[in-house]
């Protein structure tokens, strides 16, 4: 028996009101993935056993470079919030958690950005 009130025992414990966002954060991104996989892969397949010159000259329209931005974004932050759920569910030692959670957005801003400046220097040269 315990004579801490209900309230004290659950203290800490409760939403930090920031699961909800996760959550929809994850769904939306989940959602934009579906037609920016399928125009990836389909971009993918269709620059199969082409030469250089196409790949760089398809990647340079501005409408495939566009795409290929949005699915980097959405595919990177989707990692980035996923991998943060499962850090904070099964990571319990709360030093341990910050820099995991640390690590988790460095390295999504990281992947981000080596895709970004890969897509750049094949479209535009830069």
């Amino acid at each position: 028996m315990s004579i801490r009130t209900p309230i004290a025992r659950v203290r800490g414990l409760g939403s930090a009101r920031s699961g909800t966002g996760h959550f929809w954060h994850q769904r939306l991104t989940a959602l934009a993935n579906v037609p920016l996989t399928i125009a990836f892969v389909v971009i993918l397949v269709s620059l199969l056993g082409r030469g250089h010159a196409t790949v760089v000259q398809t990647l340079g329209s501005p409408l495939v470079g566009i795409l290929m931005f949005l699915f980097i974004g959405s595919v990177t932050y989707h990692m980035k919030i996923g991998m943060q759920v499962i850090i904070e569910d099964y990571v319990h030692d709360e030093t341990w958690k910050f820099a995991a959670i640390i690590a988790n957005i460095f390295f999504a801003i990281a992947v981000a950005a080596c895709c970004a400046y890969a897509l750049l220097k094949i479209s535009i040269g830069v």
